[in-house]
């Protein structure tokens, strides 16, 4: 694809733009509910991005994991579970718009346990305060974005739940990057700077995926979309 910049920027920002309205509506329809199979739910997200833009293809899997599913990392394929009535439910979907990837996934809490609600609002404020650090950064690599994300989750009272915490993204098919590559990562392995260019040349955008987890209670929550843009 021979888009230039601004443009790549813009459709990228476009397909976030789609991703969150796809999960505003995920909330506003009730689709995560009790009672519901995470398999279930996932179908239904995917009709949904149909209906509203008729979006048929994702890059990566479908997640929507409840319970103690919700410390399983990505690579993980826990048995479908029903989702309870005092359950934490995350989603992370990378749907495909007009050839340009979107990485989303929000936390959704049903019932009043406070804890649970703690890490559903603490989630966004991590994603922030790494966001604001990476901005300050300008050399910063992938291994120091990392522990500053483990600093800021500790301190909060949580865990890591994954071994990174983001990865490049742009167009389809970004699964072709392989998946052993560190420096296509947020990892304590990738000691190179974030902001470079790719071997085409191009502006390398990351995705920052926060997974949270609290082994004790056993439950975790999860929030993803761009950070260089």
């Amino acid at each position: 694809m021979s888009d230039d910049e601004p443009t790549r920027a813009a459709r990228l920002l476009s397909a976030q733009a789609k991703a969150e309205q796809l999960f505003t509506e995920i909330g506003r329809r009730g689709l995560v509910a009790p009672g519901l199979g995470e398999r279930e739910v996932s179908d239904r997200v995917r009709d949904l991005a149909n209906e509203l833009f008729g979006t048929t293809r994702h890059w990566h899997k479908r997640i929507v994991r409840s319970g103690p599913n919700t410390l399983k990392p990505y690579r993980e394929n826990p048995p479908d579970r029903l989702i309870g009535a005092d359950d934490i439910v995350f989603a992370d979907f990378g749907p495909i718009f007009e050839e340009y990837e979107a990485d989303f996934g929000r936390t959704f809490v049903l019932g009043d346990d406070p804890v649970k609600h703690r890490l559903r609002d603490d989630l966004p404020e991590i994603f922030r305060a790494a966001r604001r650090h990476f901005e300050d950064t300008p050399d910063i690599t992938g291994e120091q974005l990392h522990a500053e994300v483990a600093r800021l989750a500790e301190k909060a009272g949580w865990q890591l739940g994954g071994w990174h915490a983001g990865h490049l993204v742009g167009e389809f098919p970004h699964e072709w990057i392989d998946g052993a590559d560190t420096e296509s990562y947020i990892t304590p392995a990738n000691t190179t700077p974030l902001r470079r260019t790719d071997r085409a040349g191009r502006r390398c955008h990351w995705i920052l995926e926060i997974h949270l987890i609290d082994g004790e209670r056993e439950f975790g929550g999860f929030h993803e979309e761009l950070l260089t843009l």
